[in-house]
């Protein structure tokens, strides 16, 4: 039987911005090599792969080249198709299975999606030798969750402008190198992001639901607030608001459907 199949471009009202995931909804298990092989040939950041089990959804995620222990954007996008084909009525929260742990994801009607995710604590860290080379930029702060690195720099505008040598971070302890500022003053945002993750290889994925869970750890720190207004000033861009609420992260995000179709493959 073919697989739907859908592309969402996740943490953005807008078609063509935000980080577009790829969405097949399976009706049984399937192996996890030919799930890797559809993600290599999606080529994007992750496919994302969801099938029914009772009463809640498993729920796994590929980046072309390997499966990952967490992400956002796709969970995210999951979620905006179970909702938008009707296979789940829109006012049902949505319980996924996944290697994280159980994560609910809710919806309003007129509001963004929100994620329950796990927090993922920072601690500071030796700032790495040839960072600023690396990076092009000077290191002001660098943290360290359980497997993503924060490194500061300052202003918001090196950030945006901040071209990496990816050949460099790629030798990094960190599958996914997250560089952040303060927002400027004015600008309605706490703080600003790019992720790099050419370990995983992604040279910049647009948007990463599971990095501010790391962010929102390290900016609580510097802050001393745990509610945030967060933008990943990739190319394609996207906006999230995030709270830290203990050991949970809640992200909020819109989401947009820009492909649906069949996966004619078949399962093997």
């Amino acid at each position: 039987m073919p697989v739907p199949l859908y592309v969402v471009d996740a943490f953005t009202k807008k078609p063509f911005s935000g980080n577009p995931a790829a969405v097949c909804v399976l009706e049984s298990e399937c192996p996890a090599d030919w799930m890797q092989r559809v993600a290599m040939e999606m080529n994007l950041s992750e496919t994302a792969f969801a099938r029914r089990t009772g009463e809640g959804w498993a729920l796994r995620w590929f980046t072309a080249n390997e499966e990952v222990n967490l992400c956002g954007h796709a969970t995210l996008a999951t979620a905006h198709v179970l909702w938008e084909t009707g296979r789940v009525p829109v006012a049902e929260a949505l319980r996924f299975a996944t290697r994280s742990g159980i994560l609910v994801c809710s919806s309003g009607v007129d509001g963004p999606i929100r994620m329950d995710f796990p927090a993922d604590p920072v601690k500071s860290i030796f700032v790495p030798r040839d960072l600023d080379r690396m990076l092009g930029a000077r290191p002001l702060m660098v943290a360290k969750g359980a497997e993503y690195m924060v490194v500061e720099i300052s202003p918001e505008a090196a950030v945006r402008g901040l071209r990496p040598h990816l050949g460099g971070l790629s030798t990094l302890d960190a599958p996914l190198v997250i560089v952040t500022a303060e927002g400027d003053p004015g600008s309605g945002f706490d703080f600003v992001s790019r992720c790099f993750a050419p370990k995983l290889g992604i040279a910049e994925d647009p948007v990463t639901g599971s990095a501010h869970c790391t962010l929102a750890s390290y900016w609580a720190k510097r802050l001393g607030k745990t509610k945030f207004r967060a933008y990943q000033a990739s190319a394609r861009g996207g906006e999230l608001e995030v709270e830290l609420l203990g050991d949970r992260v809640t992200l909020a995000g819109y989401a947009s459907m820009v492909s649906r179709g069949e996966l004619l493959v078949p399962l093997e």
